[in-house]
């Protein structure tokens, strides 16, 4: 696959109108929680992009033709509008991330403003790419794809159960809250609790008292895994046996151990596993945790997506290897053409939304068990059909 992509760039570049060897570097900036609670996310994402601009450089001979720029922004808002503002005024205007929808909804004016193009691998508030903003590609699948998948979950399988969605008062937990909300109104089964709690909060005593005051018997959490565990806990202790439905943002192997006994039976819904990166070539293979091998390849798919979209659109000035403005390579990008990467065939609609993704890509159920050495795992664990 890499082999083939290489050669795409390569010719590519060989048409470009100035002659290789006068090409200066394009400069493609990485904005990434490299600290912070999603920091291992932020490694992979780190990771994967680095390893493609490695291997395209040395599809073309080895000449740097692209340079990574990495940045801290921490997974923050503010900090992302930073990290922004300093890619701007450095003439950065090809970008990877950010990463959380936070971030992105907040940096992405910066660029717009400035003319810079980003593809975001991770964030997925459903909003971010109807705004009317020409310079915003999102990767991965929306909330509202989840949320569509969970809400079918508990309309179908759990059908006539009551229903209580909860979220974490994040812009991520409050969009899938929402979305799955949208999906049991249009079923004809609304919950009959809608509720959030802040991250961080330990005790969950008055929510517990109101979800059994409404006699919840199926619980849909929007959050990640340290409040979901918290939740599932205060839920036991005060008898509440309701299953807990939730996204991939309790896809952290902190959840089996913080839940324990308690997140037998979590429902989970997330994209298909990502493939692997392949081994970089004449280099040492960098061990990923499991975090970072869910978002390396994203991070080198959207490097290889904005390098070829840039050459198609010879955006570069060959001499200083800067982007005045990225509107030609959004054009480029949102042309309805595909592009091969490492994740396959990927292009994107008017919106920016990978083609496929609104109108129901692959979302999986799993279902988080006790093996049989007395782990919590959900590989290969698929809820039971009504």
């Amino acid at each position: 696959m890499i082999r083939h992509l290489a050669l795409a760039l390569a010719g590519l570049l060989a048409t470009a109108a100035t002659p290789a060897a006068a090409q200066a570097p394009v400069r493609i900036g990485l904005s990434a929680p490299l600290s912070g609670p999603d920091a291992a996310f932020g490694q992979g994402l780190r990771q994967g992009a680095e390893q493609a601009v490695a291997d395209l450089n040395r599809a073309t001979g080895g000449r740097p033709r692209l340079v990574l720029v990495p940045a801290d922004d921490g997974g923050d808002a503010r900090q992302a509008v930073s990290v922004a503002r300093k890619f701007m005024a450095d003439g950065v205007r090809l970008v990877v991330g950010p990463f959380e929808s936070g971030a992105v909804a907040a940096a992405s004016p910066v660029y717009e403003e400035a003319g810079a193009v980003l593809v975001t691998t991770g964030a997925s508030y459903s909003p971010l790419t109807g705004r009317g903003l020409w310079n915003t590609f999102r990767l991965g699948p929306s909330d509202a794809q989840q949320g569509r998948a969970a809400g079918a979950y508990l309309a179908k399988t759990l059908a006539g159960r009551r229903v209580g969605i909860l979220n974490d008062r994040s812009t991520f937990g409050r969009g899938l809250a929402d979305a799955v909300a949208a999906q049991l109104k249009e079923a004809g089964a609304p919950e009959v609790l809608f509720d959030s709690f802040p991250r961080g909060t330990r005790d969950l005593s008055d929510l517990i008292a109101r979800m059994k005051a409404a006699r919840i018997e199926a619980v849909y959490f929007g959050g990640l895994s340290p409040e979901a565990a918290t939740l599932l806990h205060a839920m036991r202790q005060a008898g509440l046996g309701a299953t807990l439905v939730a996204s991939d943002g309790i896809l952290d192997p902190g959840f089996a151990t913080a839940a324990g006994p308690a997140g037998e039976g979590t429902v989970m819904t997330l994209a298909p596993d990502p493939p692997r990166l392949p081994d970089p070539r004449g280099g040492r293979v960098a061990p990923r945790s499991p975090e970072a091998e869910s978002v390396a390849a994203g991070a080198y798919a959207a490097v290889e997506l904005l390098a070829q979209a840039g050459e198609r659109a010879r955006a570069a000035d060959p001499k200083t290897g800067k982007i005045a403005d990225g509107r030609k390579v959004a054009e480029a990008l949102r042309n309805g053409q595909t592009a091969r990467t490492v994740l396959g065939a990927v292009g994107f609609d008017a919106r920016g939304d990978r083609i496929g993704d609104r109108t129901g890509g692959p979302i999986v159920l799993r279902v988080w068990r006790r093996t049989p050495d007395g782990r919590l795992d959900y590989a290969g664990h698929e809820p039971a059909e009504p």
